[in-house]
């Protein structure tokens, strides 16, 4: 199951992990990605709270952390490749965390209501 913030992450939850990227609708009106500035594996994240950033030609946005957890992986290939986002930011995550709350999953909006809020 995938949920969405209004700062335009989102988490796909698989198990106790979750995946946590940002949206399409982020990556277009941010245009060519050129950086992605990434914590590092066992950092521990609180939702809410800023984990790296994601850099444009146009600009550079904070990433949020939709849920609270601790970073397990890295998309590396993201280090060499951040236009990988552009391609496909569904498929593309950024970090894979181990969900510590999740109850916090029930704070978050569904696809439809997502889409339904950037329109």
């Amino acid at each position: 199951m995938t949920y969405f913030c209004e700062s335009h992450e989102y988490v796909r939850v698989e198990g106790e992990f979750g995946y946590i990227g940002i949206t399409d609708y982020a990556q277009k009106a941010l245009g060519n990605i050129v950086y992605v500035d990434m914590p590092d594996v066992d950092d521990e994240l609180s939702a809410g709270d800023d984990f790296g950033a994601v850099e444009s030609v146009k600009a550079a946005s904070d990433l949020t952390a939709p849920v609270s957890g601790v970073v397990v992986e890295v998309n590396e290939a993201l280090e060499d490749e951040p236009a990988l986002i552009n391609k496909d930011a569904n498929a593309n995550w950024i970090i894979k965390v181990k969900l510590t709350d999740p109850s916090e999953l029930e704070n978050l909006m569904s696809e439809e209501d997502y889409l339904a809020s950037v329109q």
